[in-house]
């Protein structure tokens, strides 16, 4: 009998198959030189900055500020919580919602701090096997979670390209037509997934041996909107932090392209990208000691503080894991004489 056809031969699946095409060959040698150039200029920036500048930079930071900012931060982890939320509507799951939010905000925490490996993928496999769900399940559940989150940088980024908010310095060699045309290309591409899922009558695809399922339009509407409405909050998180005179868009535009930047860099907690990408698009309107100073606040606020609630968040949901699984055989009656 032939095997099913969602199968890969053997030979596609060795780990020492060659990879095909000319992209995953070039792939790592790319990743490698962007890193490179990401780590000479985070060097040369921290040559020269006036690092007594950035400590009194920080003094000045007003209660005000940091409350408003940390608001903020509130908000839009919050709004990143529900992401999961989609992936459980779509596949049925009976898990009830603030369960499903609660690991969503923990896993997005450590994602932030420890990469996606570590946080993004492990503590969510751990957590939702933990409460029952199947690898499988756990694996679609995510990747609604990463399309949602892809999709609305698509269109904030994209939009920003487009406007020619951000302003790429000559030493990077990026024109700004190149960079408008990219972010067309991003708009186009949310609007095609959003145009296939409110009209496509082929629902299902597999894509290298995993099967995707298109949702409905209004849910990929719900997807943009979210995602969206969350890198828009986070924008006005840095924006509160940043000087006054940056306006919010090009503070928005510079945080699009770290946002990326720090996942081809594949470094955790994008440690130095968003310095080194903020200050070379935004260190020509205001003193780099200030511009860092706001970009340490930024981290502290909303990587840092949310990861020590996500450690409290994960122990509690471990603990209420275990007792959910000791419950039943503590709680059943005892065998009838």
């Amino acid at each position: 009998m032939k095997p099913p056809p969602s199968r890969a031969p053997a030979s596609a699946r060795s780990p020492s198959a060659p990879p095909h095409g000319w992209w995953p060959r070039i792939r790592p040698w790319l990743y490698g030189v962007f890193a490179v150039l990401v780590a000479v200029l985070i060097v040369r920036q921290a040559r020269t900055l006036d690092w007594n500048e950035v400590r009194q930079a920080v003094l000045r930071l007003q209660p005000h500020t940091l409350l408003l900012a940390g608001a903020l931060t509130a908000l839009s982890h919050l709004l990143y919580s529900h992401y999961d939320l989609i992936g459980r509507h779509l596949l049925g799951l009976s898990l009830p919602r603030r369960r499903v939010m609660a690991v969503t905000a923990v896993s997005y925490a450590f994602n932030l701090n420890l990469g996606s490996l570590i946080g993004g993928l492990a503590f969510r496999y751990r957590l939702y096997a933990r409460l029952g769900l199947s690898t499988a399940e756990t694996t679609q559940v995510l990747g609604f979670s990463m399309l949602t989150n892809w999709l609305g940088w698509s269109v904030v980024a994209g939009t920003c390209f487009v406007l020619g908010l951000v302003r790429p310095p000559e030493t990077w060699g990026v024109p700004q037509p190149a960079l408008q045309a990219a972010g067309a290309v991003l708009l186009l591409a949310a609007a095609g997934y959003l145009l296939a899922c409110a009209r496509s009558r082929r629902r299902t695809w597999r894509v290298r041996g995993h099967e995707l399922t298109l949702p409905r339009g209004r849910v990929a509407l719900i997807q943009l909107a979210l995602s969206a409405a969350n890198w828009l909050v986070i924008g006005a998180v840095l924006h509160a932090l940043m000087p006054a005179s940056l306006s919010y868009p090009v503070v928005l535009g510079a945080l699009m392209v770290s946002a990326v930047a720090g996942v081809i860099t594949h470094i955790p907690a994008g440690l130095g990208v968003i310095e080194a990408v903020c200050l070379a698009l935004l260190g020509g309107q205001v003193g780099h000691g200030v511009l860092l100073a706001s970009l340490l606040a930024y981290r502290v606020l909303y990587y840092l503080v949310p990861l020590s609630l996500a450690i409290v968040g994960y122990l509690r949901l471990e603990a209420v894991a275990t007792r959910s699984l000791t419950e039943p055989e503590s709680a059943s009656p005892p065998p009838r004489s």
